[in-house]
């Protein structure tokens, strides 16, 4: 990570016509005296231990009312198992997208779409690739393939030794699936992966983890694996550690085309020429022409996948159902492509390999999100991986809106008009479908 030297310079001539040099090594010192008590810890919410929190913190009566309101304030019981040092809930606002036509292997019908954020423009932009998609006859989503992995990595004095334990950890898989599956009724041990690096191993598993998102799930039954590895490999590992970082978790990664994380899925709409100008205010022409450019501007820069900005529709679907929104630094990986047809339509397609999504577990049984699920018709069982091909066609709806915006000139005007205008003003271009 390196800095130009003149911005080098200018930032360093900035600092120190506004500060003494002396003081600003004097802040850089370790200050160990009147440290504060800490904040009451633990995931234990009771009204009591949440104003013993409160009490600590030094904070206008005013803030602590916006986040322990009266209604969070008398369910915060709900927020046990997904929060720890508890003191309130924050709010964020939703808007819808859609209706969505999906056609999928597991997604079919109409979708309308909650989203939260707070950025201005988003929903709109969405709403109007879904309105479009939908006015086409909806996308065709298909879920690929799906799989939970963890890496554990395995250190060995030599490279012999780390041989030999490979050799030994092939012929285990059915003791790691018998291992792996005592820990849970849902998760099952699908497949094992092994690289060797010099004396060190990484045992790559994959799970299936049925409608959960599954990241807690595969991690304990990993752990339960390497309990075996210890108890029972002829090879004792000098040390070893649960994940080596060789999974991709929460990461975006080059690997991601090569495997699954999660549930990879791709999605396809063709659109007349005519609704392209119609609702778009362009030409597959100059859509395809924008694709190609933007596709040559992310190989220049180094981006992991070529898309405009799965991250904005996945961010706020996940925030608003209950998803791990980390793992969108993963999920956001994919590419976009866009085609003129021998008839003059556009015809558009996005692939995500790495959605992780879930309708059970982790935060999608909380009230708010569990309500997100609801009006998306897929909370509960046997709904993930229609869930993960909804996320394909709400990254697909994202991408005509943008690409198109930006092919007509509207882009910034449509910003313009719904994330400065003044209260009250309304925009129908880049953002919004008339």
């Amino acid at each position: 990570m390196t800095t130009d030297i003149s911005h080098a310079r200018g930032f360093l001539t900035r600092l120190l016509s506004e500060h003494d040099q002396a003081e600003l090594l004097k802040r850089l010192e370790p200050h160990p005296d009147n440290v504060p008590e800490k904040v009451v810890t633990g995931a234990h919410i009771t009204p009591e231990v949440v104003a013993e929190r409160w009490a600590a913190i030094p904070v206008a009566p005013e803030s602590r009312e916006e986040l322990l309101d009266p209604r969070t304030r008398d369910r915060m019981e709900l927020y046990q198992r997904n929060i720890e040092n508890f003191i309130g809930t924050v709010k964020l606002p939703v808007g819808v997208a859609g209706p969505l036509r999906v056609n999928g292997l597991f997604a079919t019908g109409d979708y309308i779409i909650p989203l939260a954020t707070t950025e201005a423009a988003l929903v709109a932009s969405y709403n109007r690739g879904a309105q479009l998609i939908s006015r086409v006859g909806g996308c065709t989503a298909m879920l690929l393939n799906e799989g939970v992995s963890r890496a554990p990595g395995f250190a060995f004095a030599t490279m012999a030794e780390a041989g030999q334990f490979v050799a030994w950890a092939v012929a285990e898989v059915e003791a790691f699936r018998a291992t792996a599956e005592a820990t849970t009724h849902h998760g099952r041990l699908s497949d094992m992966r092994v690289a060797v690096e010099g004396n060190h191993v990484y045992l790559i598993f994959e799970f299936l983890t049925g409608d959960a998102s599954g990241q807690n799930m595969a991690t304990i039954a990993t752990d339960a694996i390497c309990g075996y590895i210890r108890t029972h490999s002829p090879i004792k590992p000098s040390y070893h550690f649960v994940e080596a970082n060789l999974s991709g978790d929460k990461k975006a990664s080059a690997q991601s085309f090569l495997g699954v994380r999660g549930k990879k899925v791709t999605a396809e709409v063709i659109v007349p020429g005519e609704l392209v100008k119609k609702h778009l205010h362009t030409t597959p022409e100059r859509m395809v022409d924008y694709w190609r450019m933007s596709a040559l501007g992310g190989v220049l820069s180094g981006t992991i996948g070529v898309q405009g900005h799965f991250a904005n529709g996945l961010a706020a679907l996940y925030i608003a159902c209950g998803q791990d929104a980390a793992c969108v630094a993963e999920s956001a990986v994919g590419v976009t492509r866009m085609e003129v047809t021998a008839e003059g339509s556009l015809y558009a397609t996005v692939t995500l390999p790495n959605l992780m999504v879930g309708t059970i577990g982790g935060g999608t049984g909380l009230p708010s999100q569990r309500a997100c699920l609801d009006i998306l018709g897929l909370a509960g069982p046997d709904k993930a991986r229609a869930l993960a091909e909804v996320c394909a066609g709400l990254s697909l709806a994202g991408e005509l809106s943008i690409i198109g915006a930006l092919a007509s000139g509207e882009f910034t005007r449509a910003h313009r008009r719904l994330a400065r205008g003044k209260a009250g003003e309304h925009g129908t271009t880049g953002g919004e479908t008339k």
